[in-house]
């Protein structure tokens, strides 16, 4: 063994201890750290010959890279929709780092961390009071989940005109219908050779609104005179939080014969509350839903999973299986996830989930979602009532999108937000809606308080005065 190595592992306790020591620090001060820095490095390091051990890199980390590092995972990092990390989420991603698993393995491949995956899904369908019928696994982000539930999609399309795409690549073109998809949804078309710019743009609902005209949406179906398609809906639009109307669409899934997938990547979680659930109501009848964890989860990232129908179990064992490795066995027979995922190799990201949701429960969870929303309308009655700003979308649900008010202050939407994002204490993300620059805020970190958001109000409005924005 490597003479530096081995004294690492001797020394094991005590760098851990360190590392320990460090994280603790940085999570009692995090409400204190910067958003976001101003601080560069130059990334030219050279590798050495005999490396340094562990405890001499941390310490080149905290000179070099700690400084870099800002509150991405703290109560006023409103960009993104990203969630901080739970303690009991903390606890589960350490012990996934210790005990290394590969999860694609029940007990025929020698282990038994896809038991915990499928324990940890079917929880998450009690959470989400969503049937048993859907089958699901963990993937890193929405992009994946997407990309897997749109995988599967195509291959039932295929199937419909009697191709296997997953066999003999696309010989035909696809129909696929969608409003307001996601970013991740058209990189996924682009991915799995559809292409970003085939699908048909559906009108939006009148008013300002991003969700599907279910008018329009048949008039589109209609049009295709029979022909399979392919339907990208959403339950939380980037933007503006908007819900398509998943009751109508199932009525149209009882005509039409199409593959009903469902981007909930954060907006899923409105089911943890019984005064938002109404939002996600029909869902159940979808073929496929995309769900973050790191987003209102709040568990580390890498985490998100698919949920497919089991009635399509065959159409993703055909576009995932490992059918050039036979010491796997009959994937019908020896499960394994990675005939149903695009990875052969994988963390075990369930962990952390499986220990966030039996640490908090579902009352933990929807005392999260409430209260982001909760912090969200905070933010949305100051805007409101404040001359200096004004909504571009109604405040469904935890994200507020707004703007500089009057026309003349178009110009200088960016300059604010870089100058209040630079002054390090709350971090919001530029968009454009309905062709007006913009702002939007994102709540959903367990943290976040009514003191976190007056914080920001307070610096929204010196940035204000600062720049002599009238």
């Amino acid at each position: 063994m490597n003479t530096t190595l081995q004294q690492d592992l001797k020394d094991i306790e005590n760098i851990l201890e360190q590392v320990k020591q460090q994280g603790i620090d940085f999570l009692n001060v995090i409400d204190s750290v910067p958003t976001s820095t101003q601080n560069k490095i130059t990334t030219n390091r050279n590798l050495n010959d005999s490396g340094f051990g562990a405890m001499s890199a941390l310490e080149e980390f905290n000179q070099r890279l700690a400084p870099l590092m800002v509150s991405q995972a703290g109560p006023r990092y409103w960009g993104f929709v990203t969630g901080g990390a739970t303690p009991a989420s903390i606890v589960g991603d350490w012990l996934t780092t210790i005990y290394d698993p590969n999860a694609q393995a029940t007990k025929a491949q020698g282990g038994v961390s896809a038991l915990i995956e499928i324990e940890t899904i079917n929880l998450l369908l009690q959470l989400l009071d969503l049937p048993k019928s859907f089958l699901g696994g963990f993937v890193t982000g929405a992009t994946m989940s997407n990309f897997t539930c749109l995988a599967v999609a195509r291959q039932w399309f295929g199937k419909q005109l009697g191709y296997d795409f997953a066999k003999n690549g696309i010989t035909a073109p696809l129909n696929i219908l969608s409003a307001t998809p996601h970013s991740s949804s058209v990189k996924c078309l682009a991915m799995l050779g559809i292409g970003s710019q085939n699908f048909t743009k559906i009108k939006t609902v009148e008013g300002n609104r991003e969700a599907i005209d279910i008018t329009d949406l048949e008039l589109n179906i209609k049009n295709l005179n029979g022909k399979p398609f392919i339907l990208i809906s959403s339950a939380g639009t980037v933007n503006s939080a908007d819900f398509d109307d998943f009751n109508a669409i199932a009525k149209l899934k009882e005509k039409y014969n199409f593959w009903w997938h469902i981007d909930a990547a954060f907006g899923g979680f409105a089911a943890c509350s019984p005064k938002y659930k109404h939002l996600v109501d029909g869902w159940k009848n979808a073929d496929s839903i995309t769900i973050d964890c790191h987003k209102w989860l709040n568990v580390p990232y890498e985490s998100a999973f698919y949920l497919v129908k089991e009635q399509h179990k065959n159409l993703q064992i055909e576009t995932f299986q490992n059918s050039n490795a036979p010491y796997l066995g009959d994937p019908l027979e020896n499960f394994s996830y990675l005939n149903f995922l695009p990875e052969n190799s994988r963390r075990l990201k369930a962990l952390p989930v499986w220990f966030s949701l039996l640490a908090y429960g579902k009352q933990g969870f929807q005392d999260i979602v409430e209260n982001s929303v909760m912090m969200a309308l905070q933010l949305d009655a100051f805007i409101t009532n404040d001359e200096s700003f004004e909504l571009l979308a109604p405040t469904r649900l935890n994200n507020v999108c707004f703007t500089l008010a009057g026309e003349h202050n178009q110009e200088k939407v960016n300059l604010f937000l870089t100058h209040l994002n630079d002054k390090e204490k709350v971090f919001m993300t530029p968009t454009v809606y309905q062709n007006r620059k913009g702002i939007r805020a994102s709540f959903v970190n367990w943290r976040t308080t009514e003191f976190d958001v007056q914080l920001a109000i307070a610096e929204m409005k010196a940035s204000v005065l600062e720049l002599g924005i009238k």
